[in-house]
């Protein structure tokens, strides 16, 4: 992923999928057709790409086992959803 953050909530969705999981890139604000071409290339890179993919199939594990039947997320979401319901 690469991240072009501009607005609300995207600065802190790109700092995250940058820093934190490893998973994409940011571009600067002064942004330049040969900086795209040089993320997009690194972006390519067998290596750079095997290990986002990684950390993107560890965030995916986690994502299931967080929405599976009586796990805090799944029950968070009953909740919300019977809470909606009885309006």
């Amino acid at each position: 992923m690469i991240s072009w953050p501009f607005f609300a909530e995207q600065q802190t969705n790109c700092r995250y999928c940058y820093t934190k999981w490893a998973i994409g890139m940011e571009i600067d604000n002064n942004v330049h057709r040969d900086d795209v071409e040089m993320l997009v290339r690194e972006l390519m890179d067998v290596e750079r790409d095997k290990e986002m993919k990684k950390n993107i199939m560890e965030l995916k594990t986690k994502a299931e086992e967080a929405m599976k039947p009586g796990s805090s997320s799944y029950k968070n979401m009953e909740k919300l959803i019977t809470k909606i319901l009885k309006v």
